[in-house]
């Protein structure tokens, strides 16, 4: 307990949906199903602070072994922000992190703050919007059980950073959601990617790919069965290039940008393979 009634503990599961509730009303966008999948990865990473009994502020910092850490769900109810709160949450969430390396991808409004916090920027994502609509892929990508469920893995830990198989495995596994899957000569994976309905539209991610050409592929089979005219969203490294120049040819729409930082050390990421990062919330 801190002073003043101030109270921040665990978060209770039921709870992660007042989080996910907040940051659709902050404009974030989440999938209508991802709360579970969140809280499955790691069901200790996730902090509510309530006063005097009211939840006012929730944060993550969800680990992914013993070397890395994400941190988001950052907020604070308006009513209650400028009084202290969110640096105190903030401040118990990193404590948890131990000596892990923590990313998050922040709002640009705050990263002086998250400097004071040690952390430093590397790039920013961008917030692409399409309009479903175009045409299907000339090769078929395959479902995500082409594969074993451990070769998937290796290939997302190796674009994502960390061995995250206990969200993976609720991840590709929601309701309503859509996974795809194309293969190297040596049956190996080359890139896959998955399709979620969203608060608004539908949200891509993640959207992994070898190559240029594969993550066309991807990007065309996971809105073919899109009715024409919804929307969808995806969240680009914007030092990805050829990224950027598939959002302009399937005419999507640049929104607003945040920030990758990471405090104590850093993640060197395959960028030019990744077309689409999974969640701004978990990494």
């Amino acid at each position: 307990m801190t002073p003043g009634g101030y109270r921040i503990r665990q978060m209770r599961r039921e709870e992660l949906d007042t989080a996910v509730q907040w940051a659709e009303r902050e404009g974030w966008n989440p999938g209508r199903f991802d709360a579970e999948s969140y809280f499955t990865a790691d069901p200790e990473g996730f902090f509510a602070g309530e006063l005097d009994g009211k939840l006012i502020s929730t944060i993550s910092l969800v680990k992914y072994g013993d070397a890395f850490a994400f941190l988001g769900f950052y907020i604070v109810a308006p009513e209650f922000r400028g009084r202290g709160f969110g640096l105190q949450i903030w401040q118990e969430a990193c404590r948890s992190a131990g000596n892990r390396t923590v990313g998050l991808d922040g709002v640009m409004a705050q990263q002086e703050n998250y400097r004071k916090s040690g952390f430093v920027f590397q790039y920013s994502h961008i917030r692409y919007r399409g309009v479903a609509g175009g045409t299907a892929p000339a090769a078929a990508p395959e479902p995500l059980s082409a594969v074993s469920f451990d070769a998937l893995a290796a290939y997302d830990g190796a674009h994502f950073g960390a061995d995250r198989k206990r969200f993976l495995a609720g991840w590709i596994g929601q309701p309503e959601s859509r996974g795809l899957l194309l293969r190297a000569a040596s049956g190996e994976p080359a890139g896959y990617g998955i399709i979620r309905p969203a608060a608004q539209g539908w949200r891509i991610g993640p959207l992994f790919a070898d190559t240029p050409e594969l993550a066309d592929t991807l990007l065309r089979g996971l809105i073919r069965e899109l009715p024409p005219g919804t929307e969808y969203f995806i969240d680009i490294p914007e030092p990805n290039g050829n990224a950027e120049a598939l959002m302009r040819r399937h005419r999507l729409e640049p929104g607003f940008k945040t920030a990758r930082m990471y405090a104590n050390g850093t993640l060197t990421l395959p960028v030019s393979e990744i077309y689409g990062t999974t969640t701004l919330e978990l990494g």
